[in-house]
């Protein structure tokens, strides 16, 4: 049904001679290669790392013009907040209408965080005849994924880069797949969309390991012995382009966590719990929402629902004194780092948390990850404000913040692991793992299957 939806549907006289010009050109390299007599393990080796170095280089230089664009956007909305916050109730609709509508007609498989078609792309039990990997990834998910959360951002869509980030390096690695030729070592594609949702990941918080950690928890359905090297080259040639153009930085800098005994293990259960059941809650109500508008059939209601959607966002924004639009990474920075001179309000957490449902259910692309991990930020201030705990310690916010994101995701080493990276605070190691299982095992009380996994499946229909 969808074997021939790609990137070729596009402009497909240019884009199948561009396909057969690369090809010819890398079949001649790979001749010349062999009529110099090298090794043959060496060839061998030097041609089938080539396409996982291409597509990771391609998805490190991609990864960041989409994280300077999302900061430049979200330094207008704060322009826009300051001066005429008003505009929100006429740009909002506006630019989720226009984000849903390229995902309508370029890539219905853009929508969203972009992990559930990855998955659904890797998934052994997918009917190739029914979904194809090139509707799943290939150029129109590309460029409908990138385009269309671009617009719903400089509308304020409460969304993040990080998930889509995955579907596009995964999308890229599938182009570069399609330039093999023939002649060469055969290279699985299964292990390279594999390899390109690790390196997407990497690329978008400068996390290898997380990266590393998310392909094994979240994406391999195989033994990691069969896949291992692929991953770690796309992994490494991704983070090392991204650390040679930015240089070396942490995403979160560096927080105060002091030394943490038994004493705040009980906090530490606590904390995780209550926001792995948050976080579960979200994509529970996430998927009502996308099942109640998918039961919408005409394209009036539909565009109804979008408009709606933008008017309530324009209401949370222009109402609420701090960041409410966005991905959330400056309400982050502040909770972290005591930067904000007044406290954190309930009404900010409501603005978040529902702002990010309402912007994932209106049919744009847009991921959960950033979104996940400011609620959860915000949620550890208000825990420790009401048990009047010590505001220099931020260990209890970084475990607020692994448990709504575990609660989301159920992948408790990812996590962890991601905010270990993303702020450098080995001494709390093993309270984040801790973290991380107690809200994994929070959240199968509210629902058994992780927020992917339900939405993988609407995808494989």
């Amino acid at each position: 049904m969808y074997e021939n939806i790609s990137f070729s549907y596009l402009c497909p006289g240019m884009w199948h001679k561009f396909i057969s010009t690369g090809k010819e050109f890398l079949t001649r390299g790979g001749n010349f290669i062999r009529r110099k007599n090298y090794n043959e393990t060496v060839v061998t080796s030097i041609l089938t790392w080539t396409p996982y170095i291409v597509g990771s280089v391609a998805t490190a230089l991609v990864a960041i013009l989409y994280a300077k664009i999302f900061d430049y956007i979200n330094y207008f909305s704060h322009i826009i907040k300051d001066h005429i916050a008003w505009l929100f109730f006429i740009i909002t609709p506006i630019c989720l209408l226009l984000g849903w509508l390229i995902i309508r007609k370029v890539s219905p498989a853009a929508s969203g965080s972009g992990i559930p078609q990855l998955m659904a792309a890797l998934d052994p039990k997918r009917d190739p005849k029914k979904v194809s990997t090139g509707f799943l990834l290939g150029g129109r998910s590309l460029i409908a994924k990138f385009t269309s959360s671009i617009v719903a951002l400089l509308g304020g869509a409460v969304i993040g880069r990080e998930g889509p980030m995955i579907q596009i390096s995964a999308s890229i690695f599938y182009i570069v797949h399609k330039f093999i030729p023939k002649e060469w070592p055969r290279i699985d594609r299964g292990r390279m969309l594999i390899a390109g949702g690790a390196a997407g990941l990497a690329a978008a918080f400068n996390t290898p390991l997380g990266g590393i950690v998310f392909a094994i928890e979240e994406l391999s359905h195989t033994h990691l012995n069969a896949f291992k090297s692929s991953l770690l080259y796309a992994v490494i040639f991704s983070g090392m382009t991204v650390q040679w153009i930015l240089g070396p930085y942490l995403f979160l800098g560096f927080p105060k966590v002091e030394s943490v005994g038994f004493s705040m293990i009980g906090y530490v259960i606590l904390f995780s719990f209550i926001t792995g059941v948050a976080g579960a809650y979200k994509g529970k109500l996430i998927l009502q929402l996308i099942y109640l508008k998918r039961k919408l059939k005409k394209p009036a209601l539909q565009v109804l629902w979008v408009g709606l959607s933008g008017v309530v966002l324009a209401f949370l924004f222009y109402f609420n004194r701090d960041t409410a639009f966005g991905p959330g990474k400056d309400i982050m920075t502040q909770i972290l780092f005591n930067t904000t001179d007044h406290e954190i309000s309930g009404w900010l957490l409501l603005s978040r948390y529902f702002g990010a449902i309402i912007s994932y259910t209106s049919g744009i692309a847009g991921g959960v990850f950033a979104t996940s991990l400011s609620s959860g930020s915000i949620i550890g201030e208000l825990l420790m404000n009401l048990m009047n705990l010590d505001q220099e310690n931020k260990l209890l916010i970084l475990v607020a913040m692994i448990g709504f994101l575990t609660g989301m995701t159920r992948a408790p080493f990812t996590t962890s692991i991601l905010v270990l990276e993303m702020t450098d605070r080995h001494s709390a190691i093993f309270m984040f793992i801790l973290a991380g299982l107690i809200s994994s095992v929070a959240a199968r009380i509210v629902d058994k299957k992780s927020l992917y996994q339900r939405l993988e499946w609407i995808y494989l229909r």
